[in-house]
Formats: C-alpha cells, sequence, structure tokens
C-alpha cells in the first residue's frame, strides 16, 4: 500500500487570488458555500487530484474550497496526534444521514427483531455475531483458522488447539465480557485487562500482554511489503495518551458544549487505539473491543448482534488508508469516522438481510411440512409436530421419554420417531450421561428445504 500523496499547504494556496476565485464559482453556480464532500463522498487529496475540478477552478482552487468548508464544520477533539495537534471532525452531510440511521436502527426496534422474538432466539443471534465477530477480528489478524472449525470450536465449548483457535476463543470470551464494563468508567487498568483476554496464548512474548510497549519493541505499522506506513507515538507518551483516550470515553452525553455524537465517540475510541498502537501486539483487536464498549454504554444495544470485522475483511485496504489520509491530511479523523461508518451501516444492513432470510427459511421449511407435501408424506404427524417446534426453537433438546409423554405413545414408537429424523440428518443425536439427547440440525430449514 502506497503511503497517499499529500494534499497541497493551504497557506500557500490561500491566497486573495484564489479565494476570489471560489467564491466567483459558488455565486455562478447558486448553490451556496461550497461544501465539505465531493457527490456524497469526503475525499482525500490523493483522490481528489485524479477527478476533473468544476469549470473555473484549479485542483488547487478546488481543494481550497473543500478544505474552507471542513474548517468551517470542524470540532476541535481532545485527542491528539504524536506532535501535539489535536485531530479534528467535520461532520458533513452524508456523515450527518448515516449517524441517524444508526441511531434509528441500533438503538431502536429492528423490525422483525424486537417484542415479537423470543429470548432463545435472540440468544441464537447474539452468539452468531459473537461468533462471527470473533473469526473475522482474528483473521484480520493472523488467524488462519477455517470458519468452520472455529463455529464447531465455539459452540461445542472444546478448548482451542493452536494460535488461531486460541486467537478466536480469547475474542469470543471477551466479547461476552464487556458487559461487565459497560455500567463503569473505562480506566487504564480496564484496557489491560481487555488487552490480556483478547491476546492470552497469542503472543510472541507472554509478558507483553496487559502492558505497553517500549521504546526497545520498536513498533511500526508496516504493509505486506515491510515499507513503513505509520510511526506511532513514542513508548514514554503512551501513559498520559491512554489517559487521555479514558477522559475522552468517559464523557458524559450531556447538552454541554463537549457534546459529540456517542456513535462518533466511540469510532474515535477505535482510530486512537490504533494511531497510538500501545502494545506490542493485538491492538486491533483491543481497538474494535473498545468501540462495542462504547456502543454498548450509549445503549446502542443492537451492536451486539452485527459484526463489523466481517465487513472490514472484505476490505482491508480502505480501513488502512482511512488512518494514512488522516494523517496525511492535518490529523482529520474524518477521514476514518466516514469509514467506519459506512462499515457499521454494512453491518446493519446484513444483519436485516440475515433476519430477512431467516423468516423466509423457516416460513418456506413451515410450508413444507404442512400436510399433502412430499417431506409429510414421508413424516408422521409426531414427527411433523416436533419438527414445526423445532422451527420456532433451534436451540430446544428433546429426549425420548418427552416425545412419549407428549404423544402418548410407547417408548418404542417415540424412539422411532426421534431415530427417523436423525436418519433423515433432520436432527441431530448425542449421549447425556444414560440418556440420548436430540437437537436441531443448525441449518434446520434449508435442510427441511433440501
Amino acid at each position: 500500500m502506497k503511503v497517499p500523496v499529500l494534499p497541497p499547504d493551504m497557506e500557500k494556496i490561500y491566497t486573495q487570488d484564489n479565494w476570489e476565485r471560489v467564491m466567483d464559482w459558488g455565486r455562478i453556480l447558486k448553490s451556496g458555500p461550497p461544501r465539505a464532500e465531493v457527490e456524497g463522498e469526503y475525499l482525500h487529496w490523493d483522490k481528489l487530484r485524479h477527478l476533473t475540478p468544476p469549470d473555473g477552478l484549479t485542483h488547487e482552487q478546488w481543494w481550497l474550497a473543500i478544505k474552507l468548508s471542513r474548517l468551517a464544520l470542524a470540532r476541535i477533539l481532545s485527542l491528539h496526534d504524536k506532535d501535539g495537534a489535536p485531530f479534528t471532525v467535520s461532520l458533513s452531510e452524508s456523515i450527518e444521514r448515516r449517524l441517524f440511521f444508526i441511531g434509528r436502527d441500533a438503538a431502536g426496534s429492528l423490525k422483525g427483531f424486537d417484542g415479537t422474538e423470543d429470548e432463545s432466539s435472540k440468544d441464537r443471534y447474539l452468539v452468531r455475531s459473537l461468533i462471527e465477530e470473533a473469526m473475522t477480528s482474528s483473521q484480520l489478524e493472523g488467524a488462519a483458522t477455517t470458519t468452520q472449525v472455529a463455529k464447531d470450536m465455539l459452540r461445542t465449548g472444546r478448548k482451542p488447539r493452536d494460535y488461531g483457535e486460541r486467537m478466536i476463543y480469547n475474542n469470543f470470551n471477551t466479547m461476552r465480557e464487556l458487559k461487565r464494563w459497560v455500567e463503569k468508567p473505562l480506566t487504564p487498568d480496564t484496557v489491560f485487562e481487555i488487552h490480556r483476554m483478547l491476546t492470552s496464548g497469542t503472543l510472541k512474548e507472554e509478558c507483553w500482554a496487559g502492558r505497553f510497549r517500549t521504546a526497545e519493541d520498536n513498533i511500526v505499522v508496516e504493509d505486506e511489503t515491510g515499507c513503513t506506513l505509520h510511526v506511532p507515538p513514542k513508548a514514554e507518551e503512551l501513559p498520559q495518551r491512554l489517559q487521555m483516550l479514558c477522559d475522552f470515553a468517559n464523557a458524559g452525553m450531556d447538552s454541554g458544549p463537549n457534546f459529540l455524537n456517542p456513535v462518533v465517540r466511540a469510532i474515535l475510541i477505535h482510530f486512537q487505539i490504533g494511531y497510538d498502537h500501545p502494545f506490542c501486539d493485538g491492538n486491533g483487536r483491543t481497538a474494535r473491543a473498545l468501540f462495542y464498549w462504547a456502543m454498548l454504554r450509549s445503549g446502542f444495544w443492537l451492536m451486539e448482534y452485527v459484526s463489523i470485522s466481517s465487513i472490514l475483511r472484505k476490505t482491508p485496504g480502505q480501513y488502512m488508508r482511512a488512518y494514512l489520509y488522516a494523517e496525511t491530511d492535518k490529523s482529520d479523523a474524518t477521514y476514518f469516522v466516514d469509514q467506519q461508518l459506512n462499515v457499521i451501516v454494512a453491518a446493519i444492513n446484513g444483519l436485516h438481510d440475515y433476519l430477512a432470510r431467516k423468516r423466509k427459511a423457516q416460513q418456506r421449511a413451515e410450508t413444507l411440512l404442512k400436510p399433502g407435501s412430499a417431506l409429510a408424506r414421508k413424516l408422521n404427524h409426531r414427527q411433523r409436530a416436533l419438527l414445526l417446534d423445532a422451527l420456532r426453537h433451534p436451540e430446544k433438546p428433546y429426549i425420548i421419554e418427552g416425545h412419549r409423554r407428549s404423544h402418548d405413545v410407547t417408548y418404542q414408537t417415540a424412539r422411532s420417531d426421534l431415530l427417523g429424523l436423525v436418519e433423515e440428518r433432520l436432527l441431530t443425536q448425542y449421549k447425556q450421561g444414560r440418556a440420548f439427547v436430540f437437537i436441531p440440525a443448525p441449518d434446520l430449514p434449508e435442510r427441511i428445504k433440501r
């Protein structure tokens, strides 16, 4: 990955002639002041320089118009870059629009995922999300375990067997523990504890867990070719910088002058951990965990059910480029906020789609179980009743004695019913003590359809 081309120096291009040209252009278009975005995109100079500027403007004049608009919107943050300059964020129109969408869906109710869902369904969706986030967050940082192996490990509770599985196992357990810290202020000790949980058994040196990197560790961020992309702040500055980040994270949601949209605040916590790189390893995992902590602390309950890492894994270059854009354009963290908002919106839309698919699959499966259908003719009425119940309660266990009592049949008949469904691969069977337990197949609607 190449470091972006540095934008023109504002002080050099801010001349009387350029300013007058920008204002003339605005009046000619009759569109008011120049905007912070280009067709809804918060562009860096590295991309803008390849586009055709508006008639009558040079690229530099166009950039000046955009930068002046951004400065008018800019919020100065209490977070600083390694040179001591404050980061800024400019909430443009498209950013405000996405914040509204997230506020509506992540803190309110979601169609098909509200009071009509029973607790077992919600628990199932939550575990699915935790598994997905644990896997993809770890895979972003090098875990090579296959998706199916990881899912089997987490669902069965099996202990991890190698480095990749340990990373995923740690991520899963840490994400489940986040609620423990939600009601408490964030402190450096809490960050260290989260880092220890995430990295236990996965670091080159176990002593790295839960402590700052040192000057001797010589940590830099490189691309896949070994090219240096980012040199983090000095190690001796890290205690003060982490305390400043905790103070920023703990800022209240009142109507005072320091109010900042909580979604933006959560994204900036993520950003600052990645920028400071306070640890020898595991910075990305820690940054994403703290993002979830901040979102849940602010009441965005739906974020428990979505995975941002699954989106980040599809476009890792955009993630890193957002950091580079911020660092090369006067510490404008808006680039990272913009990119992460796209990730969050995509993750929420993914949950919408997942729920819609599940509802459709369940409805289709229930139709296929109606008397007269091809599958129904292969099953008796007791088996159909059990499968209909299993579609509504996918985690529910069944035992032979319970099935016998429900339908007032002999033990042998009940046993035959359940084993028949195992033979059709609609139930799975395992032994618990001296009794056999039967549970619905994980993809029961799809199997019924097949």
